[in-house]
């Protein structure tokens, strides 16, 4: 746990890429053009009613949760249906994707959600808005799911395992696991009155969490997909077991297992997001995620009081990293376009350290996921801090897909 002196926000360092260094009107007039946004994270209520000791919101650098409103307004509210609409037109965009979150998105109540669900549709014109929500599964009632299913709000459910993984980091304040609580919600959720809501699993890793039990704890709930995210760490702050040593690699020694059983299980398995990501990219697909791959980002986080932010988990590297100085109340969602953090989501190789552009495997990895490259007063052009176990896990994902290949072929011609 790192201590953080909540009185006196350390100033963000100055000289960092890409706030300080980008030049994005050099590349403008280059005939660059940024891509406009299709999903928006929307957070409908700024708190949580779990006190998860790992989370990037309120346990690391950026505590500005503190002095967020604690839930959206409705006139707030309107002001962001009004501006994605006003995006979308101006863009042409036949769809965008909603996401409802927070903190806890269902502390909003089912009122507030509803009227922000039909006003974002209301105001939208031919452009389809389609809607899912991120909740820790806890507050999951047959209320909140009639609402989902009246209005097709997809839900995905935040789980770290089996009870003993989900009880170790997932707990209520007063130190009690949640894991009861939230398989009662997933088990409302997959009966067959409302399992076509389900969107997935998602799960944080931890190691020192038995990998084949973690994942078939998930598996069991038979998800359409599940995914597997690292937890936020960077150069000045690793993640748990995360040394400067290359040669070791935690991280892929516990998903490369799961990996193995997820690949070599009958089908049909669930869909493994992170997995399916590396091996489309292996395949020369183009991915656009945030965790491996070159594809223009095309996300944007709104907070409670309606201020416009880069991708969120910047809250684990330095106070104020996702802040653009934007709000829906006086700006388009336009004038984020150009903000030189969020271009630097959308250049591909350009956005590269030479280290990462040097490498072979650099249009798979993408350099890993932007947070974990920050080091402190040189930002972003680094490797992941997770590098050794990317590549790891990328080339032993590789190695898998080249043996079946060679196999396919050799077949084919007998």
């Amino acid at each position: 746990m790192v201590a953080i002196d909540l009185m006196s926000p350390a100033p963000r360092p100055t000289g960092e890429w890409p706030t300080d260094l980008l030049d994005v009107d050099g590349r403008l007039r280059t005939g660059w053009r940024p891509e406009p946004f299709t999903e928006f994270v929307v957070k409908v209520h700024s708190r949580c009613n779990l006190a998860c000791d790992y989370c990037y919101m309120y346990e690391m650098a950026d505590q500005s949760w503190r002095s967020q409103p604690v839930v959206m307004s409705e006139r707030v509210m309107n002001q962001v249906c009004e501006r994605i609409a006003e995006h979308a037109a101006a863009h042409d965009l036949p769809a965008v994707q909603v996401v409802l979150h927070g903190g806890e998105p269902l502390l909003a109540g089912p009122s507030a959600i509803r009227r922000f669900v039909r006003r974002a549709r209301e105001v939208a014109g031919p452009t389809r808005v389609g809607f899912g929500v991120q909740t820790n599964g806890i507050l999951l009632t047959p209320e909140f799911l009639d609402l989902f299913g009246e209005y097709d709000v997809r839900v995905g459910v935040s789980l770290d395992g089996d009870e003993a993984g989900q009880d170790r980091h997932r707990r209520y304040t007063n130190g009690r696991g949640s894991y009861d609580r939230v398989a009662a919600g997933l088990r409302l959720l997959t009966s067959d009155e409302y399992r076509p809501l389900f969107s997935g699993l998602l799960c944080t890793v931890d190691v020192d969490n038995d990998p084949i039990a973690t994942y078939r704890e998930m598996a069991g709930w038979a998800p359409p997909k599940l995914d597997y995210l690292l937890p936020h760490g960077n150069w000045e702050t690793p993640p748990p077991r995360r040394t400067p040593d290359p040669s070791s690699t935690p991280y892929a020694d516990w998903l490369i297992p799961i990996f193995d059983h997820w690949y070599d299980a009958p089908r049909p398995a669930p869909r493994v997001r992170m997995f399916g990501a590396i091996m489309r990219t292996l395949l020369g697909r183009a991915v656009a995620t945030e965790h491996v791959g070159l594809a223009p980002i095309r996300l944007l986080v709104i907070e409670t009081d309606g201020t416009l932010q880069q991708v969120d988990t910047l809250k684990s590297t330095y106070a104020g990293a996702p802040e653009t100085g934007l709000n829906v109340a006086g700006n388009a969602l336009d004038d984020a376009l150009l903000h030189p953090s969020i271009v630097a989501r959308q250049i591909g190789v350009d956005a590269l350290g030479p280290t990462c552009r040097a490498c072979s495997l650099r249009d798979v990895c993408g350099g890993g996921d932007y947070p974990h490259r920050y080091r402190p007063n040189s930002g972003f052009r680094h490797p992941s801090v997770y590098c050794p176990d990317l590549m790891r896990l990328i080339t032993h994902v590789k190695n898998r897909l080249e043996s079946d290949l060679l196999a396919a072929r050799k077949e084919s011609r007998s």
